[in-house]
């Protein structure tokens, strides 16, 4: 009978694939766990118990059809989180839900005539502009939002456009009888006929002549007299002959209730980019330079508007645009870039898209931006994806980001970023299963190539995930008395428990969003025993400074199974026990190691009734009953308190030994 020590240092890969178990060959496997349930893997290495979640409102406006949240950031001391539901916003500030909404009486603003209804929700895309939110689906016209002069104050409008771009759908050529005469050769020109052949109608179709000649009519004057653009010059200003020259037709504004409304939208280089529309999905404009609603093409100049459209062997429909170092526009066929040497800023001579990867990316999952790169869920979702730029290579390349955790992903539905604001974090990426209503969590230190992935889980199923700058807001479906429900609730670090209601020194607290569940009741710190929610959870030992009631949260870190290195080669048939573990801990107030509940708390009369210490150090295991083939550490909780777990060093004994 042998014996090991092994020591796991961190855990900085976090949850592993099983269908990497075999590959003990690699780094990543030695810093990896088998299950990371509702825990973040820290930068430092360990991992913590992940925040618990606050309760702040029940949504009305038909939740179990779709919500989404968006967050809005009005100037560096304001920024909210919106949330919508069919023909309702929901405005959230400092974990609060603002009510009373521009003196209505109203919780949420009425968004009933703007057509943001549950089923445009999923593809709704939106950019931000000082004080202006602009939200846009190709199911319904453009919108703006704006705050006013308090929290409470806000406006809705549809986009007054001051120019749409034209597209010829059913293109018409004809020829009317009589001559033109243009009175300029090139810009604006005023072409007078010799009959009567225009009409209120050919406003923004065309005119080309022989021997040259293209113009596009912007104003209709008389039956015989419009205002037109020159796209192409004429020959000179005689009369054309009847004969030599036709009136082009069928040109129809791209964006419109038959044609559909733009479907992504970013700014850029001080132009205001839409990406995609129901009626031409692979276009891309962008408006005149500081006229953020002119997208007319008029002459060509620097700052005029531009247009492109993705032209290659696959389908692009766009699926999002991103202003980063160079505009970015994401397709369910690939991914692309608008080129640009060095400062030189956009044209019209030089606006086109090239290539950098045929992955495509998922509808209504908006891409996020690091430091390093842009994350983004593939158009099947079965992986996430960063795409980066290489000085190497000199141009885009995307890596997996997924490919030792792509367990984690089933079916995607949203996706948002906590970036780190503190030496503690890493990163966060939360990513919203609709298979399950789980959140994969990738926590990420991408200039250490740290990658570290877990699960969260709750009673319930979370359906969306937003980051108001470093407030993270869930809207959660829950049961309540047997009644699906949906709770938008913010994750909380000084909170312990899910779905919490916290308090002061009140002897009960409303739980009737969760009745009949059982619930963690805590009183000072302390752990009372499990009760049924009920209208009100009512505590034995009333607090004095603090209190909260909520749902458990089930927290599990597990190993990976042993692998001990040894000259004699592996040991994975072998039978193992581990027979004693040493934790190392940060302030920690519960642990349960392979279900041996570890002491924390120091036995005396002052402990009874009282809040369990934090410790930080080593606590030590003996006495582990039970051989495995797979010898691996659980560690859970009996208790909803503090959890941070630095490592571990374990003794391990195999049977047949060397």
């Amino acid at each position: 009978m042998a014996r090991f020590v092994n020591i796991q240092t961190n855990f900085t890969t976090g949850e592993l694939d099983p269908l990497v178990r075999a590959r003990v060959d690699l780094k990543a496997y030695e810093n990896a766990l088998e299950t990371a349930q509702n825990v973040v893997c820290q930068p430092q290495g360990g991992v913590t118990r992940r925040p618990g979640s606050l309760f702040i409102n029940e949504l009305g406006g038909s939740p179990a059809n779709g919500v989404r949240l968006v967050p809005f950031e009005f100037s560096t001391s304001d920024s909210y989180m919106l949330c919508f539901t069919t023909d309702r916003m929901y405005i959230y500030k400092n974990k609060t839900l603002i009510t009373n909404i521009n003196a209505s009486g109203n919780d949420y603003l009425d968004t009933s005539t703007y057509g943001i209804t549950a089923d445009h929700l999923d593809h709704m895309c939106w950019t931000q502009s000082a004080d202006t939110l602009i939200i846009v689906d190709e199911h319904f016209a453009p919108v703006t939002i704006v705050r006013g002069a308090a929290d409470n104050l806000w406006t809705i409008s549809n986009i007054a456009f001051d120019s749409i771009p034209n597209y010829a759908f059913t293109i018409s050529v004809t020829n009317p009888a009589g001559t033109i005469t243009p009175s300029e050769i090139s810009d604006k020109v005023v072409i007078t006929a010799s009959s009567a052949v225009f009409n209120a109608t050919h406003v923004g179709q065309y005119i080309n002549a022989e021997p040259q000649g293209r113009a596009r009519i912007v104003e209709f004057l008389t039956t015989t007299t419009v205002n037109a653009v020159t796209e192409f010059p004429f020959f000179d200003t005689t009369a054309i002959a009847n004969g030599k020259w036709e009136l082009e037709t069928g040109y129809e504004n791209v964006w419109s209730v038959s044609k559909g409304w733009p479907r992504t939208v970013t700014f850029h280089q001080g132009r205001l980019f839409f990406g995609g529309s129901q009626s031409r999905p692979s276009t891309i404009w962008g408006s005149k330079v500081g006229l953020f609603f002119d997208f007319e093409p008029v002459e060509g100049l620097d700052d005029d508007a531009v247009e492109a459209t993705l032209d290659t062997n696959t389908f692009n429909a766009i699926t999002d645009i991103v202003s980063g170092q160079d505009l970015q526009v994401f397709t369910t066929g690939g991914e692309f870039y608008v080129p640009q040497e060095g400062l030189t800023p956009i044209t019209p001579t030089d606006f086109f898209l090239s290539s950098t990867s045929r992955n495509g990316s998922k509808e209504g999952i908006r891409v996020k931006q690091l430091e390093s790169g842009l994350l983004f869920i593939q158009r099947q979702g079965k992986a996430l994806s960063e795409i980066a730029y290489s000085d190497v290579q000199l141009t885009y390349v995307t890596s997996k980001i997924s490919l030792l955790a792509g367990h984690l992903l089933k079916g995607p539905k949203r996706m948002d970023l906590r970036k780190a604001v503190a030496t503690d974090e890493n990163d966060l990426l939360l990513i919203v299963n609709e298979d399950d209503g789980s959140i994969a969590a990738f926590s990420l230190l991408r200039i250490q190539n740290v990658i570290a992935p877990s699960e969260f889980t709750t009673q319930g199923s979370y359906l969306d995930v937003g980051v108001d700058i470093t407030d993270i807001y869930t809207v959660v479906k829950r049961d309540d008395g047997g009644v699906d429900k949906y709770y938008v609730e913010i994750f909380d670090n000084e909170c312990l428990t899910d779905s919490a209601v916290k308090g002061t020194t009140e002897t009960s607290l409303d739980m009737s969003h969760i009745d009949g569940l059982t619930v963690n009741v805590l009183s000072d710190g302390y752990v009372e025993l499990d009760q049924t929610a009920d209208s009100a959870v009512t505590f034995i030992n009333p607090p004095t400074t603090s209190c909260e009631v909520g749902l458990p949260i089930d927290i599990e870190i597990k190993t990976m199974p042993i692998d001990l290195k040894i000259q004699s080669g592996t040991r994975l048939g072998f039978k193992k026990r581990i027979v004693e573990v040493n934790a190392l801990l940060y302030e920690t107030q519960n642990i349960v190691i392979n279900n041996n509940l570890v002491p924390i708390r120091n036995l005396g009369a002052a402990a009874l009734d009282s809040a369990v210490p934090e410790f930080t150090g080593t606590k030590t295991l003996h006495g582990i009953l039970g051989y495995s083939n797979n010898g691996q550490i659980t560690v859970t909780q009996s208790s909803p308190l503090k959890l941070t777990l630095l490592g571990l060093e374990y003794k391990v004994s195999v049977h047949q030994g060397t």
